[in-house]
């Protein structure tokens, strides 16, 4: 079975909410079948920052995509979430 790389756009809902807090809940809160490959910091403006996750998932699960994207929004204190690129690994 095949494995991909999916990037997401974490953006927290202001400057003060603690990034670190966002990525212990993001790995929390993935299936089991997901895993984190690595978090990067975006600076965005003003002392905003937002978080790419980086997430591997198996490649032949259909709608997984929406599914992980569908669980990063719903994490307290994130504003949005931005589906960057899927590839694989």
């Amino acid at each position: 079975m095949g494995r991909v790389v999916a990037s997401f756009k974490v953006f927290p809902e202001d400057v003060d909410v603690s990034l670190e807090e966002i990525k212990k809940r993001i790995k929390e809160n993935l299936p089991p079948e997901a895993s984190i490959h690595k978090f990067e910091e975006e600076p965005i403006a003003f002392g905003l920052k937002a978080i790419i996750a980086h997430i591997i998932l198996p490649e032949d699960v259909g709608g997984e995509m929406d599914k992980i994207e569908n669980i990063l929004s719903r994490i307290e204190k994130v504003s949005q979430v931005q589906f960057l690129m899927v590839r694989r690994v």
